[in-house]
């Protein structure tokens, strides 16, 4: 597909963070309730991603994984001509809870600390070496 120059720049489109201070409990700082993107040009979902390396072995840890799954969303966005400040929401597939700390540390360091809408659920993985997965949706 053929880009324009101004569509390969991955312009930011505008967005506003809802977080709502009453009638709801409190977001911690690592997300938002909702981002709303206004009038987004471009929609790019990214499928679930896996702390696989470019051979498709896994990391060993949790912190080897979420640095390869940034990593890997990392070169999806760059392919579409996007960064990681273009991710509006996050939906992270963790087998064990305790996982969760490391998952939201890593997630802020890859979007610059800047919150996006996020959803966390414990699940079994296909593989068990996968230890989560993380899919997300990215706007331009």
């Amino acid at each position: 597909m053929m880009r324009t120059e101004t569509e390969k720049q991955g312009v930011l489109m505008k967005r506003i963070m809802h977080d709502p201070l009453t009638g709801i409990y409190r977001a911690t700082n690592d997300y938002v309730h909702a981002t709303e993107a206004l009038s987004p040009a471009r929609l790019l979902f990214i499928s679930g991603t896996m702390g696989l390396d470019d051979k498709g072995h896994a990391g060993k840890t949790i912190d080897e994984q979420l640095e390869l799954i940034w990593s890997n969303i990392a070169v999806i966005l760059r392919h579409a001509d996007m960064t990681e400040q273009n991710i509006v929401k996050v939906t992270t597939f963790l087998t064990d809870p305790t996982f969760a700390d490391a998952n939201a540390k890593w997630r802020m360091k890859a979007l610059g600390n800047q919150p996006v809408a996020t959803t966390s659920v414990i699940v079994q993985t296909l593989d068990p070496t996968w230890l989560l997965e993380i899919d997300a949706i990215a706007a331009a």
